[in-house]
């Protein structure tokens, strides 16, 4: 029984600040910044943009793309490191709002950065398993960089949400992987603001690690190898490191060019794998295989084999893209901007 993509949608914010913004701030080196880590700009939610308001605008276009009546999705779980609520779900909002409530089951997901591959995971293993005919999996965030900090030029802002089903698929998957350990290389305790990440430590043993084992492992068990796909994507923390992986698996720029949002949008969030993945699901043509590996901090990766189907030509077009959202109508910011949208000042003892 073949399972996978029946609808797939995105929500990049308008609003954007240059890393050349951020440096000024800090006397810090743009230029080198942005060498280093292959990054121009960065997303930023308004003030009345959270998780749950981009999960809704990514779900609602990935219901269009699904062409279904909501109220027959049978479970949402929403992947992110930037719930709004503590204690509170974001999916029941989610829910309520796309018209999917009451018969439904959700829940809300927490893996660091692959938290919105885990949503896709256990959405479409629902399915699969014949529990319902529909469940929706999203990743999404608004993650927060500490002032002057690394992750400052890159923890950005958008979602990404595909609605699995069995039936009138724009998109089968022919196989996952799950490879982790226990590697702390990023974390926020209870009550702490700001993450905190462990620096170099992040990429070797971290990042590359898991991401290279789990595409090999994935690969090696579904019998296939790099000149089997179209398209790749991983998991974005900058420019450079998807890049990386990419050609340590044997895989070519072109490859991997459609689905590296990281160059024009700094993309350390839930969604950026599966936000690189809309971006190749808008322009891929049927047949097309997409090798996709997510990665969270702490440590794991998602992986899955996706095979797009002759269906994909006709939901492409009925819901904005997500290149034209990252290249369209942008709205830039000061840093004292930013700082305002984003919390950053603090008033009195806290």
């Amino acid at each position: 029984m073949s399972v996978g993509i029946v609808g797939y949608g995105s929500y990049v914010p308008r609003h954007r600040i240059k890393l050349e913004e951020i440096a000024k701030i800090w006397g810090a080196d743009a230029p080198a910044y942005k060498r280093g880590l292959g990054l121009r700009e960065k997303s930023v939610p308004a003030p009345d943009q959270d998780t749950i308001t981009m999960s809704v605008e990514a779900a609602r276009r990935a219901i269009v793309r699904a062409r279904i009546d909501p109220a027959r999705i049978g479970a949402i779980y929403i992947g992110s490191e930037s719930h709004p609520y503590a204690v509170k779900p974001s999916g029941t909002v989610v829910a309520e709002a796309l018209g999917a409530t009451p018969d439904i089951h959700c829940a809300d997901l927490e893996f660091a950065c692959k938290a919105g591959s885990e949503g896709m995971f256990v959405a479409m293993a629902l399915v699969k398993a014949n529990e319902m005919d529909y469940a929706l999996g999203i990743g999404a965030d608004t993650s927060q960089g500490a002032p002057g900090d690394a992750l400052e030029y890159s923890a950005s802002a958008g979602a990404a949400a595909f609605v699995f089903g069995r039936e009138h698929l724009v998109a089968v998957c022919e196989h996952t992987y799950a490879y982790m350990t226990d590697t702390p290389d990023f974390w926020r305790r209870e009550y702490q603001f700001y993450p905190r990440h462990a620096g170099r430590f992040t990429g070797e043993p971290a990042y590359f690690k898991h991401v290279l084992s789990c595409a090999r492992v994935l690969m090696e068990r579904s019998g296939t190898k790099p000149s089997d796909f179209r398209w790749c994507v991983f998991h974005q923390p900058n420019g450079k490191f998807p890049q990386r992986a990419a050609r340590e698996l044997g895989f070519t720029k072109e490859q991997n060019d459609q689905g590296l949002l990281s160059p024009t949008l700094g993309n350390t969030y839930s969604g950026s794998s599966p936000m690189g993945l809309t971006a190749i699901l808008d322009v891929a043509k049927p047949g097309d295989r997409v090798l996709m590996v997510s990665y969270g901090s702490g440590s794991g990766s998602d992986g899955f084999i996706w095979r797009v189907t002759e269906r994909i030509t006709e939901v492409q077009d009925l819901a904005v893209q997500t290149r034209a959202q990252l290249e369209g109508s942008r709205v830039y910011i000061d840093y004292g901007t930013y700082s305002k949208f984003r919390g950053k000042i603090r008033m009195g003892t806290e």
